[in-house]
């Protein structure tokens, strides 16, 4: 079976993940050099330590490729049969969130879930049961997909109720990642393109005074349309402003590995959202262009499985899954050259994060599953029943 595995999608994703853990290393020495040092002051801990969050992410790193293993020996058909039980898990999860004692801040959103002497955030791992189930919702309803009453409202319900949640926290990047994933896997399954452009345009109409109805977006909306006014470039545009500046100085090839300046405390979040600053800086444009190579191959063959799958279930959450990794690295590094909003989410495989990589590790594992059980033929024979399909179709209609 292993035979079979997707060993190029393999090898990028180790490469992007040890990567990821070098540039941890590097970037994150001031930032875990002053958590330490508070450590010491609360006498937690005996000495300051420019490592704290380079072990941490090793650890994350154990923790990813382990579940990655075991997601790719499980078949991924048995998570058909337990997609709906995981999908309300998973939601459930977000639910205790809001509950005082569990549910953290950090930042803007209540993102983080307390439980013992666990820290997670449940919204990376609901990304992935969000995919198993709706697929199966998809694949249950392949024939009216297309219309409008049973097809497109239906889903636009499904979408609402899946991402009400993650938008009360409230987390606006999870939210647009939500939003991409169901979108393209609703017009992969044969949604109307029209539908989809309708439904965009309503969202847009009645959901941007409610997003706007929060300070702290107004605030991000404000920083990404003026980013050159002193007066919010030095206050909340102070995040983009310093991202600019790293990537600017990176220039072709870096100020070298280890050498930035902008991670001393210069940088907000230079460990995990701005950390695509940090490399731009240390390595410089041709080597960064590396980088986004391997996103690019990754994503390729992440397409190239669902192409091949051997059924609908495996083509829905293989394109699911690659579309989840696409749309967050965009995003991430639309944010860093202020092209987007501030949103929030990190950089896969890369920014520090135990949720984010451990969850993306576990959909690389499904992704390596489907590839095993992919060939030509089981694609190629896929492709000539929808075309014969399509021709009695035809031929019914004209008869």
């Amino acid at each position: 079976m292993f035979r079979r595995a997707d060993y190029l999608l393999l090898g990028v994703s180790l490469v992007l993940t040890l990567f990821g853990l070098a540039m941890v290393s590097s970037v994150s020495v001031f930032e875990s050099y002053q958590l330490t040092t508070r450590f010491v002051t609360q006498g937690l801990q005996s000495e300051p330590s420019n490592a704290f969050y380079l072990w941490r992410s090793f650890l994350h790193v154990l923790v990813g490729l382990f579940a990655m293993l075991v997601m790719s020996i499980i078949p991924y058909r048995v998570w058909e049969r337990y997609a709906r039980t995981i999908f309300f898990l998973s939601m459930a999860c977000i639910v205790l969130l809001f509950i005082p004692g569990l549910g953290n801040t950090y930042g803007t959103a209540r993102s983080w879930l307390h439980l013992g002497p666990f820290n997670f955030q449940p919204s990376e791992f609901f990304k992935i049961s969000f995919i198993f189930y709706l697929a199966v919702w998809l694949q249950k309803r392949e024939s009216d997909i297309s219309t409008f009453k049973e097809g497109f409202i239906p889903f636009c319900i499904l979408l609402c109720l899946s991402t009400f949640l993650v938008a009360m926290q409230p987390d606006l990047g999870s939210f647009l990642i939500f939003s991409a994933i169901g979108v393209v896997m609703f017009f992969i399954a044969g949604g109307n393109i029209f539908h989809l452009i309708l439904g965009a345009s309503a969202a847009g109409v009645l959901g941007l005074p409610i997003i706007l109805n929060e300070q702290y977006v107004r605030n991000r909306f404000l920083a990404f349309l003026n980013p050159s006014d002193p007066s919010i470039s030095e206050g909340i545009g102070f995040q983009i402003k310093q991202a600019l500046i790293a990537i600017g100085s990176g220039g072709l090839f870096g100020v070298g590995y280890g050498k930035s300046i902008q991670k001393f405390g210069y940088l907000p979040e230079v460990q995990s959202d701005t950390i695509f600053a940090a490399m731009a800086e240390e390595l410089g444009f041709m080597r960064l262009l590396i980088v986004m190579g391997l996103f690019a191959v990754l994503i390729y063959r992440g397409y190239h499985i669902s192409r091949n799958a051997p059924d609908r279930f495996g083509f829905m959450i293989a394109t699911g899954i690659t579309t989840w990794i696409a749309a967050q690295t965009i995003i991430n590094i639309a944010v860093n050259l202020a092209l987007f909003p501030l949103t929030g989410i990190t950089l896969p495989f890369i920014s520090y994060g135990g949720s984010s990589l451990i969850s993306v590790l576990m959909g690389v594992g499904v992704l390596l599953n489907i590839s095993m059980h992919s060939t030509e033929e089981n694609a190629q024979f896929r492709r000539t029943a929808r075309i014969t399909r399509t021709k009695l179709f035809q031929r019914f209609v004209h008869d």
